[in-house]
């Protein structure tokens, strides 16, 4: 019976990711045909300012891409309860696979070599914390001083990234807002899973609904800070570093505070981290190599020159 739990958990985990890979595309779109009218003279991605997010979210094909993440959202809560947070939360690396195949077909352009073994390393480090995590993944009790640790947690993240968008908000780029992101959806999908596990164990109290608050929170910024990662970088892009940091986050969380590995040896602890380095190593090269990033990059050094001359 949880074996086959776990198998529809990952089923709808997969079924999420290609939710998640349109609505990133449509969402992408939006922002980038918004900065188009507003930037009729530079072709380079920046960040968006409130009046520029304001506009974008009244655009169709904006709102068309929020319910599909939506849907995505959905599918991915059904999962959380149905298996551990370690097992499906990688599983959305399959959104990557897909958006870099849509983005390209949309753009007539073709991924360079660089791209794919980047797209290749992200999802190759990510399939292994998959394999290993469903052959060892417990779900443990969720007691208060668990909750209390994640919630600390985040509080401090909380803090770092608002010192951090105060002093070099200005400097921030495409790869910066992805991190955030990626890290404030770890933690978005980790609460819901307690939140999950909470009314599952009719422990709901006052604890509960402020980790649900936080929740919110989260998923708040984080969705402010994915619109920016829209406007700085292609889609591509913006979902490996969503399907690699989220759920490296989530599965640091779960192992180290929810206890989901406890009582597991050394080896799988070994082959964690071969598979993190080896996906968060494939989204900085993608970082680096993609044809869109390269061209802003490009674009960047002309203007820059232009004005010291």
């Amino acid at each position: 019976m949880a074996e086959a739990a776990r198998i529809l958990a990952i089923s709808l985990a997969a079924l999420g990711a290609i939710a998640m890979s349109f609505g990133a595309q449509f969402q992408n779109d939006a922002v980038g045909l918004q900065q188009k009218i507003q930037r009729q003279k530079s072709k380079i991605r920046s960040a968006l300012n409130l009046r520029q997010l304001m506009s974008v979210m009244k655009r169709p094909r904006w709102l068309a891409g929020t319910i599909l993440l939506g849907l995505a959202t959905l599918l991915q809560l059904t999962a959380l309860g149905l298996a551990p947070l370690i097992v499906v939360q990688p599983v959305g690396v399959i959104a990557l696979v897909v958006t870099s195949v849509l983005n390209a077909r949309l753009t007539k352009s073709r991924l360079n070599r660089g791209t794919l073994i980047a797209i290749g390393a992200c999802t190759i480090g990510i399939a292994g914390f998959v394999v290993s995590a469903s052959l060892a993944a417990t779900e443990p009790q969720i007691d208060d001083n668990k909750l209390r640790q994640v919630l600390a947690v985040l509080v401090v993240i909380l803090i770092i990234f608002a010192i951090a968008f105060l002093r070099f908000g200005k400097r921030f780029n495409a790869l910066t807002y992805i991190v955030g992101t990626g890290v404030l959806y770890g933690f978005v999908a980790t609460l819901a899973k307690v939140v999950i596990a909470r009314i599952e164990q009719a422990h709901f109290e006052w604890l509960t609904v402020f980790c649900a608050l936080s929740l919110v929170v989260a998923m708040a910024l984080g969705g402010w800070f994915v619109q920016n990662a829209y406007a700085s970088g292609p889609p591509d892009l913006v979902i490996a570093g969503l399907t690699v940091i989220d759920p490296l986050v989530a599965v640091i969380i779960g192992v180290a505070i929810l206890g989901e590995m406890d009582g597991v040896s050394g080896w799988y602890s070994l082959v964690f981290i071969f598979c993190g380095g080896l996906a968060i190593t494939g989204v900085l090269l993608l970082s680096r190599v993609h044809p869109e990033m390269r061209l802003a990059r490009n674009l960047r050094s002309r203007i820059t020159r232009r004005r010291v001359l």
